[in-house]
């Protein structure tokens, strides 16, 4: 899980930043980035990709994450900008305000996904990069806790549409609750399901 950073390392770089987000496919809140800076590699730990450990299991990490890495931060881009830009662009600029929100500057970039971010530091898009890179999965792990308590948060704004449950995906229970209660501001109104087509 430490080649990629291990690579970077041994080319100079000497602060990597692992970055991935949470939320592109709901229907409703903001996508959540973060960033992960690990100066000294973790080792013997269970630091994985986020889908792959349950809700505990997460929330234990983070405190490891934030114990072992030299830096942490989280960008978020809420539903208006996304309607605004697409999510696709949301993503990157979520990861780019992780990045600046860091209180160490990064050299070197290890990006989850295909697509390099728009920022002028040297990096590498990594396709599966939460599962094959420890930065990227810690960030992983960050960006899904955050973005989860953040939907926690809107559970108690909306009770009707159970946002503590699917976290805003588009699971049958979310989009009977938009049929019945139509959309809410946290809602993404430029995404199918989100606004019922009139006949």
């Amino acid at each position: 899980m430490d080649s990629f950073e291990r690579e970077a390392l041994s080319n100079g770089y000497r602060f990597v930043a692992g970055l991935d987000e949470a939320g592109r496919g709901p229907l409703a809140g903001p996508v959540v980035a973060a960033a992960v800076i690990f100066t000294s590699l973790p080792q013997n730990t269970r630091i994985n990709d986020s889908k792959k450990l349950t809700p505990k299991k997460r929330e234990a990490l983070v405190f490891e994450i934030y114990r072992k890495a030299c830096s942490v931060a989280v960008g978020v881009v809420w539903p208006a900008e996304i309607d605004l830009i697409n999510i696709h662009r949301a993503s990157l600029k979520a990861m780019e305000r992780a990045v600046s929100a860091l209180s160490v500057v990064p050299d070197f970039l290890l990006v989850d996904g295909s697509f390099p971010t728009g920022l002028a530091t040297p990096q590498r898009p990594i396709i599966s990069g939460d599962s094959l890179s420890i930065s990227i999965a810690a960030a992983s792990i960050i960006a899904k806790t955050a973005r989860d308590n953040i939907m926690a948060a809107y559970h108690e704004l909306y009770p009707g549409y159970n946002f503590l449950s699917h976290k805003g995906y588009p699971t049958k229970e979310h989009l009977g609750a938009l049929q019945c209660l139509g959309p809410t501001p946290i809602h993404r109104m430029t995404f199918r399901g989100v606004v019922s087509k009139k006949p």
